[in-house]
């Protein structure tokens, strides 16, 4: 009987974010959790979906359960184990009832193919190891399950002994499993001997083949892309690449480039947009902040900075892209600093519908008062909204909706109590004048609830909005207390956040100036407030004074 020939254009996602994902330092999923992102990746359209090991803990027991009652529209859910203990009856063995009972239809069990690890790990020989191999698949298999082997360690096996790593997955594949799953558990695998080392074996095995591969040499996309070189037809990873030690085979650098470069369809091809979105929805119900600098899913994947690429990506992003961002579900961002050009604020200035002329000597003082305010701290690739404001002005919109009349802090301390901060502010919204008061657990808090107790009448926006995070960076040290220090806001409501910045030597200053453009932003960005077109050339002139 002939091989039979897996679809060449194919290739089956095994998600193992909820199992294997786990194992990552920091990363602790409640059931709750585990059901949210099964359905996230059912709905990405992953091939299957590892829940856990019911054997193990109570908490994935309580998944399976609760997944039976759950509608799966393109993923099947697996549960992950062992294969039975040395000499006992794979029938007879807890671990292996507890599959069974979990109601998955998949299963996914690991082997010993190592022969150092079945004698000093497993402690047994090596010819029990391939009777508890052959035992388990077979007990599962007449359960009526798909039965998937996970061959434990199989590259360093293979480079020790090639004979024994070979005996044992043929053993998995006579008793009847549905995959072979070549593991490169240790992840120190290099490329070349991923694909040599697969390639025989995809030759020598009629089940198809996959990969699951770790990151400890930093190889794991590379080595599971070179999997699908060879002929696997599987891939087993996970979101974000969690998982123990340096993690998993990343699935969002994966997917994008076995479906948008390698042309092997592995998700619906709708779907594969809907990775970025993805992407963030784990990380925030993992509670890990998604690394900007995430191939194809980051914020910065397509952050663009210096002068001369943004340049020529206004001819043509391909210059500077390798995909498109929205093929991933990502966008294009132009960032702003004391490297951009006269191309930065043209891409920026239209991307707010701004009408500007590269040729105008505005823009080129524009440029000027950016470069002079980043060499006096502030940082406005790290804070977008301060930057658009400013950009607002200098174009002759004026987005200030009130202005600051005086404000008053009172800090004390007493004997018997904790230091209390109050903030007096007194504002015009318009032709009227607002005078105020509010406490805080310190200065910045106070000064925070009085300016927003002082706007919620004439904005009641305003009361959705908070502050997310607030960081501050001394700038020159050496200058001890009187060192300028940069503070950087973040402030979100139920749409979305935004980030400003404010520069000065006096602490509470500088976060005046971030609270007033985040303020300012929020209430433009959400059609609070109509912009006022103002001359351009007296606001150009002045946009580095009006910031700081």
């Amino acid at each position: 009987m002939e091989k039979e020939v897996p679809r060449l254009d194919r290739v089956f996602i095994y998600d193992t974010t909820l199992r294997d994902g786990t194992q990552g330092e920091g990363i602790s999923l409640s059931v709750e959790d585990k059901l949210k992102i099964a359905a996230r990746l059912d709905q990405l359209g992953v091939a299957y979906i590892e829940g856990g090991w019911p054997g193990s803990n109570p908490k994935d027991m309580e998944f399976f359960q609760r997944a039976k009652s759950m509608p799966w529209k393109h993923a099947k859910i697996a549960a992950f184990g062992a294969t039975c203990r040395p000499g006992l009856k794979a029938s007879e063995d807890a671990n292996l009832q507890a599959l069974v009972q979990s109601g998955a239809p998949v299963v996914t069990i690991f082997g010993k193919t190592w022969d150092f690890h079945v004698t000093a790990a497993l402690r047994t020989t090596l010819e029990e190891n391939l009777r508890i191999i052959r035992d388990s698949i077979a007990f599962l298999k007449e359960q009526g399950l798909e039965v998937m082997f996970d061959a434990e360690h199989f590259y360093d096996g293979y480079k020790a002994n090639p004979q024994y790593a070979k005996e044992a997955v043929l053993a998995a594949e006579q008793a009847g499993a549905d995959w072979i799953v070549l593991c490169d558990t240790n992840g120190g695998t290099l490329p070349q001997d991923m694909l040599a080392i697969t390639q025989e074996m995809v030759f020598t095995l009629r089940a198809p083949v996959g990969v699951h591969v770790h990151n400890d040499g930093d190889l794991a996309v590379a080595n599971s892309l070179m999997g699908i070189m060879a002929g696997a037809r599987q891939i087993q990873g996970t979101i974000n690449g969690y998982g123990e030690r340096c993690g998993n085979a990343n699935l969002c650098s994966i997917i994008p480039n076995l479906q948008l470069k390698m042309n092997m369809e592995c998700l619906p091809a709708q779907n594969v947009a809907l990775l970025t979105e993805t992407a963030h929805y784990v990380a925030e119900i993992a509670n890990v902040t998604l690394r900007n600098d995430m191939a194809f899913v980051g914020h910065s994947a397509f952050a663009h900075k210096g002068g001369m690429h943004v340049s020529a990506l206004l001819k043509d992003p391909g210059t500077y892209e390798h995909i498109e961002p929205e093929q991933v579900g990502n966008q294009r961002r132009v960032l702003v600093s004391e490297l951009s050009g006269m191309s930065n604020i043209v891409y920026k200035a239209k991307e707010l519908g701004l009408d500007v002329n590269r040729e105008n000597a505005d823009t080129k003082q524009i440029i000027e008062n950016i470069k002079n305010l980043e060499h006096q701290g502030f940082q406005f690739e790290g804070a977008e909204a301060s930057f658009e404001v400013l950009l607002r002005r200098a174009f002759g919109e004026d987005p200030v909706p009130f202005v600051l009349d005086s404000i008053r802090l009172i800090i004390e301390k007493r004997s018997d109590a904790e230091f209390t901060s109050e903030a007096m502010i007194k504002l015009r919204v318009g032709d009227q004048v607002v005078h105020t008061a509010a406490e805080g657990n310190g200065p910045v808090n106070a000064v925070d609830n009085a300016l927003r107790k002082a706007l919620i009448s004439h904005y009641p926006f305003l009361g959705d909005c908070h502050l997310t995070d607030y960081k501050v960076r001394v700038l020159d040290e050496k200058d001890a207390t009187g060192a300028k220090v940069r503070v950087l806001i973040e402030t979100r409501n139920h749409q979305d956040s935004w980030s400003t910045v404010g520069v000065s030597a006096n602490i509470i200053e500088a976060s005046w100036q971030a609270l007033m453009d985040s303020f300012q932003y929020g209430l433009l960005k959400h059609g609070q407030v109509e912009t006022d077109p103002v001359e351009a050339t007296e606001v150009a002139s002045e946009a580095a004074a009006t910031t700081a």
